[in-house]
């Protein structure tokens, strides 16, 4: 006798609906909750990076509050103040002494480049090559504002600005609102408050998010762990402490080697007496936080600055460029990096490109930290946990 029982006569199924008449119905729900999530992250791309930004700043606030733990046996909310104050004070030093420096060799350096591409347009176009980047912006007459067609945005087509920028062009272009009112009797002095008011308020935005990160990080891991089931919530705090570590890690490395490019840069050009070398090797050193891309916007601009010098101090200026490069190629970056961020070049630049063209400025300046945090993502889940083989090999 067959030990299967005929339909019939089979057990009577539970009252109330069954998972498997349901699966279509939450499967359904379930993309279009995923899909009205990614329209919502979408619009409010800019804001999440600036989330992004804070806590990265947190986790660099942590990082020094751990070391400064290890020479000084005190509370973390005294050291995280003593590590605050002694940024601050810092920050305040550099502004007061090299401030007046800083903007009277910015705005020299602007006319010099200014004039430079200028003349390296003329130049090209004896030859034919029209450069539309190198063409001067166009001015609008007198007491009218610039064409809308002109205005240049950082923005992808389709996204809203974040921050505090995005709330004031709300309210700029919102009609009768005070801010709007303002607009029209200002002219374009409100858009420089707007802007400074923007530029600003983001600063504090992500000094706040990195305070309030780096006071207590264990709350907002703990925090977020709390969202996954029991099961896997020791591999989930395990996964967010090494995302935390890998950005310590790079965060240092990079800090190291953004001052060694400052130093160098700043030494070499001063010696060669080309103008606005404090200033030229500040944008340097800076402009390396944006690995493949910012080395040459940095160089560009050194050899436009260099032009008005002469010859022999272009070909200074080249030599002082390329040095500093391999340095930072060959010597630093290997050595520095290849324990917190050891991925190829040309993936390094493709993600750059990638995350550039989607979300525009704040991908390019933002997309190796954003890589990093991939990395350790796919380490972990997918090479670790999926394929059960070891990431380090």
């Amino acid at each position: 006798m067959s030990s299967l029982r005929p339909d019939s006569q089979a057990a009577p199924q539970g009252a109330g609906p069954q998972p498997r008449g349901w699966s279509h119905a939450v499967s359904g729900i379930a993309i279009v909750a995923f899909a009205a999530f990614l329209a919502l992250a979408w619009s409010a791309v800019s804001t999440l990076f600036l989330v992004f930004a804070g806590i990265l700043l947190g986790v660099f606030l942590d990082g020094l509050t751990q070391l400064l733990g290890k020479v000084m046996p005190a509370g973390r909310g005294l050291r995280l103040s003593l590590v605050s104050l002694a940024l601050a004070g810092l920050s305040l030093a550099m502004i007061a002494f090299g401030g007046a420096t800083v903007m009277q060799q910015g705005r020299e350096l602007g006319q010099t480049v200014a004039s430079q591409a200028g003349t390296v347009r003329d130049r090209l176009k004896d030859y034919g090559i029209d450069v539309p980047g190198l063409s001067a912006p166009k001015k609008a007459p007198e007491g009218q504002a610039a064409p809308e067609g002109d205005k240049d945005s950082t923005e992808p087509k389709g996204q809203k600005t974040g921050g505090l920028a995005g709330l004031a062009s709300g309210a700029m272009e919102s009609p009768g609102s005070i801010l709007s009112d303002a607009g029209s009797v200002l002219g374009p002095a409100a858009s420089v408050v707007i802007a400074l008011f923007s530029a600003l308020g983001n600063v504090l935005v992500i000094v706040f998010l990195g305070l309030s990160c780096a006071a207590d990080p264990a709350a907002y891991r703990d925090g977020a762990v709390r969202f996954v089931p029991p099961r896997h919530r020791e591999r989930a705090r395990a996964l967010l402490d090494g995302m935390g570590e890998t950005l310590r890690h790079w965060l240092f490395g990079q800090l190291i080697t953004m001052a060694v490019i400052f130093l160098c840069t700043w030494a070499g050009l001063s010696f060669l007496g080309i103008g606005g070398a404090l200033i030229l090797g500040l944008q340097a050193g800076l402009l390396a936080f944006i690995p493949t891309i910012g080395p040459l916007i940095a160089g560009v601009v050194i050899v436009l600055a260099a032009l008005a010098s002469g010859l022999t101090a272009l070909l200074g200026a080249i030599g002082v460029y390329l040095a500093v490069q391999t340095l930072e190629s060959y010597g630093l970056t290997p050595y520095i990096q290849k324990r917190a961020l050891d991925i190829p070049p040309a993936t390094i630049f493709a993600g750059q490109l990638i995350l550039g063209v989607l979300f525009g400025l704040w991908g390019i300046a933002l997309a190796l930290p954003l890589m990093a945090v991939i990395k350790v993502l796919l380490a972990q889940l997918y090479i670790e946990d999926t394929l059960h083989e070891d990431a380090e090999a």
